[in-house]
């Protein structure tokens, strides 16, 4: 239904007259035309803007020097700047390609004094109303992360933003590691802020996640540790403004990797939910996982990584063409359980996108009770709803989002959701070296990459792997099994090697976890970020 508009003024926009309205929800402007008979109308060809409020960043009154433009346009028309000698500027969204966002300024000439004051006075009540929006907020910012850029980015593209959008800031320059994620779990006091914001790469965002929810579970008394405990949400709302080496995370939940864009999207208050994954082993809290949980060539890459560091980013590049070469599998078990209903399916090629009816099927808390399918520990059988999977796997990956980046535009998972309380489970069994290339090469490409007889995919709730453990080996099982320093050449009928283990690391956002054998339940919604998931149809300007 059409909203009553607040207010409807014949302005003047660089030297044009235009009909601007304002209504709850939308602010817009179309030029007048003159017609022959010298009457004034809106012309139906003459070009119309309509900005929504919720878009809206500011509106200010317009002094001299501040709007060189409109000045430089008083100066020609004196006749002009006599008849509308006051201006108001309102400063909005612009969507641009590959789904950036600017903010832009649009000024308009007003006849007087008191009818600028009006427009800005009414406009700036129905910004007030928006209560989604944050005023004030908590800001971490990693000075090393990437490339050494962050605390740049942040005031020379995020701060003005932010200032413009009257939004108090406490800024908090890390100094070393899990700084920011110590400051959350003891010192912070969160209750003086609508949301945290932090200026760095996925570890960064890490850090906070886990200082948050840490935070958040010791004030309700919930025992992280326990692996069916339900985890209250978080209240705080977290930002992320990227400057790492990788900036998944906000790829995935914005469509790019540009600060100013996520800048808006917080100025705004968008608010996108999202799952987490809690790892355990043994029945103690591990960590927390929001992208890729990775076993076997994942883990490899990542450890191999580390032992490169001094390398650069190209570390990744090397350590994945020396992971692929060695060709390492490994022996467990995987068990796991099912989504309950069938919404969605990773097969489906449904894309997770901004207001995702999948997520929006699933409630934004847990349930308050288990069924007793969870409750059940996961047996030989599948009585208990269980599925229980024994082999030997190239790969195990958990994929909570598409985990899509510029490299792989459809990432590991191109349907898995950002908040329908399920991760996508993919089991890649043993194969050739060539299948397995088939099988990565399909992550930058249209073609269905689980389209192999080596690979299958499930959507879970929770699932848990438990690797082979052997205290002595045969001479094939030598020879199939690589020896724990990972990339040392694999064992021969006619060495007399002898290992009680041979398995691989887990890759958790980026974080080596050594416990090959950990339990993983989805935590459904339990955060939620100033994003609003990437638009599908964005009309760019």
């Amino acid at each position: 239904m059409d909203q009553p508009n607040l207010l409807s003024s014949c302005l003047f926009l660089n030297q044009r007259q235009v009909e601007v309205v304002l209504n709850r929800t939308t602010f817009s402007w179309k030029e007048i035309e003159k017609s022959r008979k010298r009457s004034f109308c809106i012309s139906e060809a003459a070009h119309s803007h309509t900005v929504q409020v919720c878009e809206i960043v500011a509106v200010r009154k317009t002094e001299d020097e501040d709007d060189t433009q409109t000045r430089r346009h008083q100066k020609k028309t004196n006749h002009l700047s006599q008849l509308y000698p006051c201006a108001f500027t309102v400063s909005y969204v612009r969507r641009t390609r590959r789904h950036r966002w600017r903010c832009s300024d649009v000024t308009f000439l007003c006849s007087s004094q008191e009818l600028c004051e009006q427009w800005i006075q009414v406009t700036n009540e129905q910004l007030s109303l928006l209560t989604s929006r944050p005023k004030s907020l908590l800001v971490y910012i990693n000075p090393y992360g990437g490339k050494r850029r962050g605390k740049h980015i942040y005031e020379q593209k995020v701060a003005p933003v932010f200032r413009q959008a009257g939004i108090f800031t406490d800024v908090i320059v890390t100094e070393h590691a899990n700084h920011a994620r110590d400051h959350l779990k003891m010192e912070a006091n969160i209750d003086n802020y609508d949301g945290v914001v932090c200026v760095g790469g996925d570890g960064m965002f890490s850090e906070i996640l886990h200082g948050l929810v840490t935070r958040t579970q010791t004030d309700h008394n919930v025992d992280q540790n326990q692996p069916d405990a339900e985890l209250v949400p978080c209240s705080l709302r977290i930002g992320i403004i990227p400057a790492g080496s990788t900036d998944c995370i906000c790829f995935a939940t914005v469509g790019t990797n540009d600060p100013v864009t996520s800048a808006l999207h917080i100025i705004v208050g968008d608010s996108q939910p999202m799952d987490v994954c809690s790892v355990h082993h043994n029945d103690i809290f591990l960590k927390y996982s929001v992208s890729l949980l990775g076993y076997g060539f994942y883990g490899d890459v990542l450890t191999d990584s580390e032992r490169n560091r001094w390398f650069g980013p190209a570390r990744y590049d090397l350590s994945g063409v020396k992971t692929f070469l060695s060709h390492n599998h490994y022996e467990g078990t995987v068990s796991f359980l099912p989504t309950e209903d069938n919404i969605g399916h990773p097969r489906d090629m449904l894309q997770c996108r901004s207001g995702c009816h999948i997520c929006q099927h699933k409630r934004s808390k847990k349930k308050h009770s288990e069924t007793s399918a969870e409750k059940e520990k996961p047996g030989e059988d599948s009585s208990s709803g269980w599925n229980v999977i024994h082999g030997k796997f190239i790969a195990i990956n958990a994929a909570s989002m598409s985990c899509a980046c510029p490299r792989s535009p459809k990432g590991l998972s191109p349907s898995a959701h950002l908040a329908d309380g399920t991760t996508d489970l993919i089991l890649v069994r043993k194969c050739s070296r060539l299948d397995f290339f088939r099988h990565l090469l399909r992550h930058t490409n249209k073609e269905d990459q689980f389209d192999h007889t080596f690979v299958e995919v499930h959507r879970v709730r929770k699932f848990s792997f438990q690797p082979m453990q052997r205290e002595h080996f045969s001479q094939e099982d030598l020879s199939e099994f690589p020896v724990k320093t990972g990339f040392s050449p694999i064992c021969s009928a006619q060495t007399s090697c002898s290992y009680r283990t041979a398995h691989s690391s887990w890759n958790c956002d980026g974080e080596i976890l050594r416990q090959a054998a950990i339990q993983v339940s989805v935590q459904c919604q339990l955060i939620r970020l100033f994003a609003r998931g990437i638009e599908e149809h964005q009309q760019c300007v």
